[in-house]
Parts: structure tokens; C-alpha cells; sequence
């Protein structure tokens, strides 16, 4: 049978803190075990584990969004699309893009950037 967890046994539960449960988290991805086989060995309630994890994408998610990341800027393959100018091309990490094409209004730019940052 796998361990025992005290803390639920002595019928006196106490938080985790953030370290213990990144490192339980850390212990669950780099053990090979499905989730109810290592919850088992651990004694925690699978529920608690999808909590853990859940918790710490989140907060991982929160750390990147708003961080700046290296963008590679490449030459036009098109000619005349370096010659009218004006025109940006962004792939998202998803896989969508967004695509401005030169005569653009800035002020629905602006409005779009905006609604991104709040999403």
C-alpha cells in the first residue's frame, strides 16, 4: 500500500506551501504515474491534485502574460509588400495571427491591443 499521509490521519489538516506543492506538482509530472496511481502512493485526494495543478498553471500563465518576448523581424518576401510599407504580421504562440495591412486606422489598432491586454 502506498504512504500514508499524517496530516489526514491525525485529523489535523494544515496548507501546503507554495514550494510543497510545486514540488508535489513537479514530483506528479516527472513520475510516469497516472494521476490516481501517484495520489495513491502519496495519500492525497485526487481532487487536491488537479487543485495543485490547476493553481500553479494558473499562476504560471499570470508570470508570462505581459512579459516581453524576442520577436524575429524578417525581410518581406514580396517586394511590393516592403514597398507600400506600414504593414505588420504577428503569429501568436496558439497559432492565429493578427495582420495589419498598410492605411490602417491606429485608433482601432489601439482599441484591439486594448482588448487583447484584458482578455
Amino acid at each position: 500500500m502506498g504512504r500514508v499521509n499524517t496530516e489526514q490521519t491525525e485529523g489535523v489538516r494544515r496548507r501546503r506551501t507554495r514550494a510543497e506543492v510545486e514540488k508535489l506538482v513537479a514530483e506528479y509530472e516527472g513520475s510516469g504515474l497516472g494521476r490516481q496511481e501517484f495520489c495513491d502512493k502519496q495519500g492525497l485526494s485526487l481532487t487536491t491534485l488537479n487543485r495543485y495543478r490547476k493553481r500553479q498553471q494558473l499562476r504560471s500563465e499570470t508570470a508570462t502574460a505581459g512579459r516581453l518576448i524576442p520577436v524575429e523581424i524578417s525581410p518581406s518576401k514580396h517586394a511590393e509588400t516592403s514597398q507600400r510599407g506600414g504593414e505588420l504580421l504577428v503569429w501568436l504562440s496558439s497559432g492565429r495571427k493578427i495582420e495589419v495591412r498598410g492605411g490602417f486606422d491606429p485608433k482601432v489598432l489601439q482599441e484591439l491591443v486594448r482588448v487583447l491586454e484584458q482578455a
